[in-house]
């Protein structure tokens, strides 16, 4: 079937012979990289494994069958693929990878250090590797998303190829790659900004010093961690004897910036100006029940209530909070009308 001479023949019937034991091991190579990249926390956008197909090293043997003394020295017969979505994810799953097999140095390559322009979709990092129960050295390529976007696409394109391309398509297929590599770095280097932004945030959220921080997604997620309703809820939860249900209150945090707050600190300070008239609010509300249960939300809930109502506002900014927080309904204008009612008996709208 193909143009072999005597030698590379014989490397293709070793290869027919260790087949199934290649096709067995894929999957358990596969399997182990996916536990050990998911035990480690890393996520990464796909890991993709294949075993050559005769075909394919068939053309290979004819074209540098000389090269291979046996199947041994071929050491991509089995291969494997880790794609990251940023750059230094790679060395995290080169790390991995280390631990988990023996890695042949000597003739892996790490083909990030190379310099051309246009090298950008070839920047993987290659490890050959061993494992126990696999005769034959097999290779594991990492390299970015966007790295295997580029030489999937240069592929496609016919790049380096060998086919004569004109030199403009050349320089702009160049230009495309140098902006590519500069938009993998800028990932990378924007989620390593985020990251210490976080841990900064955190770090001052646990120091106490809210005034310096701004009321975002990131540092309110981390304020709640403090329970800063918790005292509240467990006073409106005595009423009753009430047992606590924790809810998420991630919503709040679009309720707090519409009146007005700009950092954790006017949160802390609308909690603890308005926490009195919240439970007098919830006095009002829970008296006369028996509820055995109620939301960790009352506490936010009432607490921004008793605000919008000691700041003048009425029945309509109260209803467009209950929309925001549990989806426009008419039954959100009842409730609003029934807590101005309720709310004119009040000692705190008294004073």
């Amino acid at each position: 079937m193909y143009a072999l001479d005597s030698h590379a023949e014989s490397i293709l019937e070793e290869y027919r012979a260790h087949l199934p034991i290649f096709k067995e091991k894929r999957e358990e190579i596969e399997d182990k990289v996916r536990k050990c990249l998911s035990d480690a926390g890393i996520l990464v956008a796909a890991v993709e494994s294949r075993v050559k197909t005769e075909d394919s090293l068939a053309g290979k043997l004819e074209l540098k069958g000389a090269k291979y003394k046996s199947l041994a020295d071929i050491t991509d017969i089995l291969g494997m693929r880790v794609i990251t979505f940023y750059l230094d994810d790679v060395d995290k799953v080169a790390s991995a990878i280390e631990r988990l097999f023996e890695v042949d140095w000597e003739d892996s390559v790490d083909k990030r250090k190379l310099l051309d322009l246009d090298s950008f979709g070839y920047l993987s990092l290659h490890y050959i590797c061993r494992t126990p129960g696999l005769p034959y050295r097999f290779e594991v390529q990492m390299r970015t998303i966007l790295q295997h976007a580029w030489s999937t696409l240069d592929h496609d394109t016919g790049y380096k190829s060998g086919v004569e391309i004109p030199r403009y398509y050349i320089r702009n297929i160049n230009q495309l790659a140098g902006m590519l590599e500069l938009v993998d770095e800028q990932f990378s280097r924007i989620r390593t900004e985020l990251t210490d932004y976080r841990r900064r945030m955190q770090a001052l959220v646990a120091s106490g010093n809210l005034d310096e921080v701004p009321l975002d997604g990131d540092t309110f997620r981390s304020y709640l961690g403090l329970n800063p309703f918790g005292p509240l809820n467990r006073r409106i939860a005595a009423m009753n004897q009430a047992e606590i249900q924790e809810v998420s209150l991630m919503p709040y945090l679009t309720i707090f910036k519409a009146l007005g707050c700009k950092t954790l600190g006017d949160v802390a300070r609308m909690i603890k100006e308005n926490s009195e008239a919240a439970y007098q609010i919830a006095c009002y509300q829970m008296g006369l029940t028996d509820l055995d249960i109620v939301s960790s939300s009352v506490g936010p809930q009432d607490v921004c209530i008793a605000h919008i109502m000691k700041s003048g506002g009425g029945k309509a900014i109260i209803r467009l909070m209950f929309d925001e927080l549990y989806g426009p309904s008419e039954s959100n204008e009842s409730m609003a009308a029934l807590l101005m009612e309720q709310a004119k008996d009040l000692p705190f709208m008294n004073l």
